[in-house]
């Protein structure tokens, strides 16, 4: 604890004060005649004391970490630069200051935020759209206002948009007249309407269950209390009986989305905690996929990869005993032998890369950037400094994404405009611990042994056309696993993991690829047969052409 003068001839020192004793005093206190709410809070002060001690004694949590479990995380704002006050606020507008009714001026008005306003007609991509044509007037016809002009087309239409709530899932029951011979007994029953099926479920409704349960985290208890309010009952059982089902008609697509991804460029991988019941306790001991690692090997994760593979995008998930670099080097086993090794972009955890594959390693540069957010306010010009550069990379990058660079000309704009900030900020990063000027025992010299350590990987993006600044598109792609994992808490067998990370694949998948993810598990289903000959014609980013070339006499493989 740092020391400071007292303002009086004697300096303050530290003391050791036992809790107990201080609690003690507490209670001494009680019986002086304090009120019941000063002794409560008292109390409280005394509490969080004894907490904060054993939090710092126990080193688990540093005083950053501490600040945010007391007060709760702030929303991270763009830092000052280091040394510079904050930017005063606006100047009124010249005049007497005095707002409309003469008293204080009116504060200014705030810019409404982007994306916070209504959504336009455009953003209703899955509407069902009817053109209606003007009940009097056709192209060519005189205007009826001036009598002189002619009317045309304007080529954009007005839009109205009117959205009506349903049930996610409805059904039709069909009451068939039923006739019966008073001589002979013999009962008539009327035939269905045509087209309607033998079928009780159709495939849509697998498919929506799929995209509730494994792709906005509604586990199935709560679909069928939703279900049941709504007059359509469907049970949770019959729920996983239907994905069940489903999961096996699709897994010619998972097998073939994961060849894809093998193929990548680039590939991401990280993974999250998991939880399978099967895995637990005894039921371990019995599980083939446990006791393939051996016996110290107790937790349970669930993988997510990334592959960037010839202008698509492969979202993979894996939930098992496996770590990420294990569950990378399943799939790359699937790699044709000519390609050269991909890009493997992850954090600088040695489980991501504990695998037997090649790879040309890339570190997440907002893990690193991460550490000195994480102590900016004890450290606000150190970490200033390095904020303010890594900023500037990131604009740089942004510029080349915005301005369609190819990988080249990207590497080549990066090695121009971000190689002197970093060789700058590494040069800085040495010579402050090179000299003593930071503690490498703080959080701040943690950090910036971290990025030094890891440095060659942090910035490939330098050395290599292509090589991406951070893991954030497979992190993003976790959280619909955890998002999963908070609702339902856990896969109660290994076929249940396997049944969800096929669905959260297949959809995750074709929302990289700017599909619509309902209609291609419809799609999947309802063909399943084709998709089984040819998988690879049916991948999120060419399934359509599939279904074009069934109703014009064929499949046509991509």
């Amino acid at each position: 604890m740092s020391q400071r003068k007292a303002q009086g001839p004697h300096k303050s020192q530290r003391r050791s004060i036992d809790l107990q004793a201080v609690q003690g005093i507490v209670e001494r206190a009680r019986t002086l005649g304090l009120s019941a709410d000063d002794c409560d809070s008292l109390t409280s002060v005394v509490d969080t004391l004894a907490f904060l001690t054993r939090e710092l004694e126990a080193k688990g949590a540093s005083v950053q970490k501490l600040r945010r479990l007391l007060f709760g995380p702030d929303e991270e704002k763009p830092s000052a630069a280091p040394g510079k006050p904050p930017a005063p606020p606006p100047a009124p507008p010249a005049g007497d200051g005095a707002g409309p009714s003469g008293g204080a001026p009116e504060p200014p008005k705030r810019a409404k935020p982007k994306g916070h306003g209504r959504n336009g007609a455009a953003a209703f991509k899955g509407a069902t759209k009817v053109k209606v044509a003007h009940a009097s007037l056709h192209s060519g016809e005189h205007c009826p206002s001036c009598q002189r002009g002619k009317v045309y087309d304007v080529g954009e239409p007005g839009v109205l948009v009117r959205i009506r709530g349903t049930a996610p899932f409805a059904a039709t029951v069909y009451e068939q007249e039923r006739l019966r011979c008073n001589l002979c007994g013999k009962v008539f029953t009327a035939a269905p309407p045509e087209g309607v099926g033998d079928k009780k479920y159709d495939e849509s409704v697998a498919a929506m269950v799929g995209q509730f349960c494994y792709g906005a985290g509604f586990p199935f208890f709560r679909i069928e209390k939703l279900q049941a309010a709504m007059g359509v009952p469907l049970p949770a059982s019959t729920q996983w009986d239907l994905v069940d089902e489903a999961a096996d008609n699709m897994e010619p697509a998972f097998d073939e989305l994961v060849r894809q991804a093998a193929q990548g460029e680039v590939l991401h991988n990280d993974d999250t905690a998991g939880k399978v019941v099967a895995l637990m306790g005894e039921g371990r001991k019995n599980s083939p996929e446990a006791a393939e690692l051996g016996e110290d090997r107790k937790g349970v994760h669930t993988t997510g990869i990334v592959s960037k593979v010839s202008g698509h995008a492969v979202a993979l998930f894996f939930t098992g005993p496996k770590h990420a670099g294990e569950n990378l080097a399943d799939v790359l086993a699937e790699r044709l032998a000519r390609l050269p090794p991909p890009i493997q972009m992850c954090d600088a955890e040695a489980r991501n890369t504990a695998g037997d594959f090649e790879s040309i390693l890339a570190n997440c540069l907002t893990h690193g950037r991460r550490q000195f957010k994480d102590v900016e306010e004890s450290f606000p010009d150190e970490c200033g400094y390095v904020l303010s550069a890594l900023r500037k990379v990131y604009r740089h990058d942004a510029r080349a994404r915005n301005e369609t660079m190819t990988n080249t000309q990207r590497w080549r704009w990066h090695r121009r405009h971000s190689g002197p900030v970093t060789r700058r900020l590494k040069g800085w990063l040495r010579s402050k611990l090179r000299n003593h000027d930071v503690e490498p025992n703080s959080g701040l010299g943690q950090a910036m042994a971290y990025m030094l350590r890891h440095w060659k990987a942090l910035t490939l993006f330098l050395r290599v056309p292509g090589a991406p600044l951070d893991n954030n598109v497979v992190e993003r792609a976790l959280k619909r696993a955890i998002l999963h994992r908070k609702n339902s808490l856990f896969y109660k067998t290994m076929n249940g993991a396997r049944v969800g990370d096929l669905h959260m694949s297949l959809i995750h998948s074709a929302e990289l690829n700017g599909v619509n993810p309902f209609d291609y598990l419809v799609a999947l289903q309802r063909h399943h047969e084709r998709v089984a000959q040819i998988p690879k014609a049916w991948m999120p980013w060419n399934y359509r052409a599939a279904l074009d070339g069934m109703t014009s006499g064929g499949t046509r493989a991509a």
